[in-house]
């Protein structure tokens, strides 16, 4: 879900203190910018969605999305003369990140936005940096960092207010669809820390594409379940699918895989606490869903958690190439 870009950095272009590798500025301010753009568009994505899914069930929007996704991305790879391609063993892993991070992290996302709200959807993705940092805690890939912790359990706090809320007006299947969001959150966790793994050397339009193609083969099988309510989707719901498909899935993840090469699996997740400030606009708009009162005090601790986890998020970000000696960072 990275747009890493083809372009390698020079080594000359990384300063190197104590033998350990340091990412220069200028990178770290590209990866940062990527990420942020990713958000952006994929903020959108779950208004588009909630629209979508009036006229086609969520495995087969999640099959549409992503084979055409792989398609305009095997044209792209194709139709590159200097490509390097990852070995059968390195496909298997970059196979496993695209399963995750796209059979099912998004089937749990449509079943989620389905069941719930796409205002809903856009909130509980804060939860998402906590999940990432415990996970690299545990594993020992991440430094303790207090403000940055309390920043995200800040954001933590007004999704809880947002869930609360859906429990008490909306009856038990919106929770039960904010809970699939949540559980959404570690499989998004799992599949930064899986990702960050290749060593292909690939260009990230390779990474990706390989992505979406296990991504894609794994929601033709679930897709399968819905045969029975399969029908030709409208013009307007043939292009809502077209743009998750191209901008959501082909420019986004680019993004944001780009972004990732030159940040932390926790920094870079945290950045996306953007997405429920862009989308509750989206939501309005484009779903025509109205905001609680509670909502929008949610929408506003997330927002101080946001300022808070930003304020380390920076140091952190140019330490990542010290975490990471062997991870390639982007624009080198």
């Amino acid at each position: 879900m990275t747009l890493r870009d083809a372009n390698v950095v020079e080594a000359g272009d990384v300063t190197a203190s104590a033998g350990a590798r340091r990412v220069p500025s200028r990178a770290l301010g590209l990866s940062v910018a990527a990420v942020l753009a990713a958000a952006l568009i994929w903020s959108s994505s779950f208004a588009v969605t909630k629209v979508a899914l009036a006229e086609v069930p969520p495995m087969t929007i999640g099959a549409l999305r992503f084979v055409l996704a792989a398609l305009v991305l095997g044209v792209l790879v194709h139709a590159k003369q200097d490509k390097r391609l990852p070995t059968v063993r390195q496909r298997i892993t970059i196979g496993i990140a695209g399963l995750l991070g796209i059979s099912l992290y998004f089937a749990l996302e449509n079943v989620g936005v389905d069941l719930a709200s796409a205002s809903d959807a856009t909130l509980i993705v804060a939860s998402y940096p906590i999940i990432t940092l415990v996970l690299e805690l545990l594993l020992g890939r991440a430094g303790f960092s207090v403000v940055r912790l309390v920043g995200m359990l800040v954001a933590i706090g007004g999704v809880w207010l947002v869930v609360r809320d859906s429990a008490t007006d909306h009856g038990a299947d919106h929770l039960l669809g904010d809970v699939i969001l949540i559980l959404g959150g570690v499989v998004w966790a799992a599949y930064n820390l899986v990702a960050q793994r290749d060593k292909s050397g690939a260009s990230p339009i390779v990474v990706t594409y390989y992505q979406t193609v296990a991504g894609a083969g794994g929601f033709v099988v679930l897709s399968l379940f819905e045969i029975d309510r399969w029908s030709v989707p409208s013009p307007g719901g043939a292009v809502r699918i077209a743009f998750l498909a191209i901008v959501c899935s082909v420019v986004a993840f680019l993004l944001y895989n780009y972004g990732l090469r030159g940040l932390v699996p926790s920094v870079a997740v945290n950045l996306l606490n953007i997405v429920p400030v862009a989308g509750l606009g989206w939501a309005v708009l484009l779903a025509d869903e109205t905001l609680s009162g509670t909502q929008v005090v949610g929408a506003a601790v997330v927002i101080l958690g946001v300022v808070l986890g930003l304020y380390r998020d920076s140091r952190d970000g140019a330490e990542a190439g010290t975490e990471r000696e062997e991870a390639p960072v982007e624009g080198r």
